[in-house]
């Protein structure tokens, strides 16, 4: 079974750390959180790195690739995008443990951590179960393989002599060169969902990954079975669609809601007040593509990001409000570079926020601290309004 392109849920640390002097902090005031985009996974490899300096010129926080068997690989990925762009933090989303030696992805890890020192986020899960079993890499206890897998690259990037026989996971006295062990950690993430799984990202981890449908119900959920006796770091998938007409937002955002009726995604729905009528739903219908057509709008607007700007912004503070500490939004459509102008009218601030006070980057220890909002508006190289301008005359085969 095809799943979509987010990260499958089930572990993920982000070790806190101070961002990169440079990094943005005039976001508008509906956001409370970082924004990202998603690569898409089949996006023509010639449009990858425009894509990459488009995201990081239209001003989002981070840019997420993805790692599905068949397509393309994470950290090689990664490592194009940084080094064809300066300031956007690039996350791996997600790596499968069971996939990599752990000491051969502590390599690689800290490889790109030393080369752009402050833009790395690396995402570890169990993978999807099928696409693990059909390449021969299912492990026997997928629990206990993650925490030691994330244990043992967590201790070498710091520098650590690793022994380690667990679950899987069999070093003997391994460590870094030092020339080798990044000045400045990586955060590690992993994308979890299950209850055991997240339980464990909270007590071993410092953040976790939630695959799309992200709502802030399940944001909500997800944070109590997290229970982290720290800070911890939440990021959240999200098929998203922006237009001035809502409906036809709504009609783009469907198909990439196909999935989630199948049953992987039932701990995304349970929180939420409708998610017997989409099993109801889901049981009545031939397949994921008919599920996503009968979907009730109201439905739709509440599994994704679907509307127009101020619509969007609005469920991207609730999400804020639930926990979310960030958003990566996933394109959809046909034409991913042009819907990227379409997310960028997100950053466009509501009137009703002007004046509040927002919150800088975040601290040493994953807080952040509220600041006056002195910058004024933030400054752009194409307006939000000349952006959607763009964008209609793209949809009418006309040029802005």
């Amino acid at each position: 079974m095809p799943p979509p392109q987010g990260p499958t849920p089930d572990l993920q640390q982000d070790l806190q750390q101070d961002l990169p002097p440079d990094r943005p902090q005039d976001r508008p005031q509906h956001l409370r959180h970082d924004l990202a985009v998603l690569l898409p996974r089949d996006l023509p490899a010639a449009d990858v790195l425009t894509y990459a300096r488009r995201a990081e010129g239209l001003g989002f926080d981070e840019l997420w690739v993805v790692e599905d068997l068949g397509f393309r690989g994470g950290v090689a990925q990664a490592a194009a995008v940084l080094a064809a762009t300066t300031r956007i933090r690039v996350g791996v989303g997600i790596l499968p443990a069971a996939a990599r030696n752990a000491a051969f992805a502590a390599m690689e890890v800290a490889t790109l951590a030393a080369l752009f020192p402050g833009r790395v986020d690396v995402g570890v899960g169990h993978g999807m179960p099928g696409w693990m079993r059909s390449a021969g890499a299912w492990p026997a206890r997928p629990l206990g393989l993650l925490e030691a897998w994330t244990t043992a690259v967590r201790d070498l990037l710091a520098g650590r002599t690793v022994t380690l026989h667990a679950a899987g996971v069999d070093l003997d006295a391994v460590a870094l060169d030092p020339s080798a062990v990044p000045a400045v950690a990586p955060r590690l993430l992993a994308g979890v969902r299950g209850p055991r799984s997240l339980a464990l990202a909270g007590r071993v981890l410092d953040g976790t990954v939630l695959a799309e449908p992200v709502t802030p119900e399940y944001v909500g959920a997800a944070r109590e079975q997290i229970a982290a006796p720290g800070p911890h770091r939440v990021v959240g998938y999200h098929v998203t669609s922006v237009d001035e007409d809502a409906a036809r937002a709504l009609a783009a955002a469907r198909p990439g809601l196909r999935w989630v009726g199948e049953p992987d995604w039932a701990p995304h729905l349970a929180p939420l007040p409708f998610a017997d009528g989409l099993a109801e739903l889901r049981a009545e219908v031939d397949g994921p593509e008919a599920f996503a057509r009968r979907m009730p709008d109201a439905w739709v607007r509440q599994l994704a990001l679907a509307g127009t700007p101020s619509d969007v912004r609005a469920r991207l503070s609730a999400l804020s409000a639930a926990g979310l500490d960030c958003s990566v939004l996933m394109p959809v459509g046909d034409d991913p570079l042009g819907a990227l102008e379409d997310l960028a009218t997100l950053r466009e601030p509501l009137a009703a926020d002007a004046g509040r006070p927002r919150l800088s980057r975040p601290g040493p220890d994953g807080t952040r601290e509220r600041e006056a909002d002195e910058s004024g508006p933030r400054r752009r190289s194409t307006p939000p309004t000349a952006l959607r301008g763009q964008a209609a005359a793209r949809r009418r085969g006309g040029q802005a």
